[in-house]
Order: C-alpha cells, then structure tokens, then sequence
C-alpha cells in the first residue's frame, strides 16, 4: 500500500461525501450563496470542490507511481475503478438532481464498462490498452462539464452563453469517438475463436 496506491484509495473514499452533499437535503443549508443573478447552493458548491479535489488525484497518483517507480498490480486495478466510480456516482446523481439527461448519463457510462471490457480482454491476450489521446481529452471534456453543472455554470452565467450544455455534448461526442477509436484501434483483440 504505496503513496500512490492510498491517493487512489482517497479519491475512492471521496464519492460518498461527494454523494451526500449532492442527494441529502439537510434542512439546515443555508439560503443559496447568491453571485449577482446567480443563486448556487452551498451543498453544490462543496461538493463542486470534493469532485474538483478527487479529479485532480487522479493525475497525480499516476505521476507519483510512474516517477518513483512504484507501479503495482493493486494501482492498476484502482486507478481506473476510482475514476469510473467517481463519474458515474457524479452522473447518476446530476440525472437524480435534474440537471442532467439521462440518456447522457447512459452513454457515457456504457462507454466507460465497453472500454473496460476491451481492457480485460486486452489483459488475457497478454497486451495492455494504452490510454489514448481521445481517451484523455474525453476524460478532461467530461470534468469540466461536471464542473459547470454543479456550479450552475458560473462564470459563464454572466454572458448568457450556456457553456455548461455546452461542454456536456462535446463530452457526450467525444465520449463516443474515444470508444469507437478504442475498438477500432484494437480489433485485433475482438477476434472469433472456434470452440
């Protein structure tokens, strides 16, 4: 259990209070933090920071694993869990908020278990899936999509540019490249055996 390993574990460990603040409505919030026309309730503001605060271990984990060459079975099997559980927990709970389509939600999720899929199937062939450049774009398009909603898409509220569906169907596009690149890059691995 390394210093990358307990990072990753600490993202993971994040989710539930991320969920709370987002799904429980306690009846001592405070009136919504009011920005000029923007009213943004203090719960999505905080659980706008644990989301922002678990995204960014995500690269850093990654960073510390690789420099201090502490790589390990346990980090290869994390990682990519923690990042799957955090986005689908955010998802599912802005589709539970109303701030989100579900079908949105469904793609970008059903990509994520696809790609993991090919991973697994990668792994029993003896080969590893390298993270793409989509798949990295994807991955950043996604946060701050994310981010926009849960923070009412300030700042860009004040110009009247709705820059938070914005970046919500350039995810959703670029969600749904990336796992067609994927699988088009590896259809090596989609081979039939005869049984």
């Amino acid at each position: 259990m390394n210093l990358p390993n307990r990072i990753t574990l600490a993202r993971i460990c994040l989710i539930p209070f991320l969920m709370v603040f987002l799904l429980v409505d306690f009846p001592f919030y405070p009136e919504p933090l009011q920005l000029g026309s923007l009213s943004l309730p203090y719960n999505q503001l905080i659980a706008a920071v644990i989301f922002i605060i678990a995204a960014s271990t995500d690269g850093i984990d990654g960073y510390l694993a690789r420099k201090n060459n502490m790589v390990t079975n346990l980090g290869k099997l994390l990682d990519p869990l923690a990042d799957k559980l955090l986005v689908t927990a955010v998802l599912i709970s802005l589709v539970e908020m109303g701030k989100l389509d579900s079908w949105i939600a469904v793609v970008i999720i059903s990509r994520e278990f696809a790609v993991t899929g090919l991973r697994q199937i990668a792994l029993l062939d003896g080969s590893v899936v390298a993270a793409s450049a989509w798949g990295k774009l994807k991955t950043v398009v996604q946060i701050v999509a994310i981010v926009l909603l849960l923070l009412n898409n300030f700042p860009f509220s004040y110009t009247g540019i709705h820059v938070d569906i914005i970046a919500v169907w350039a995810a959703a596009l670029i969600t749904i490249w990336s796992g067609i690149d994927y699988f088009i890059k590896n259809k090596n691995l989609l081979h039939l055996t005869k049984v």
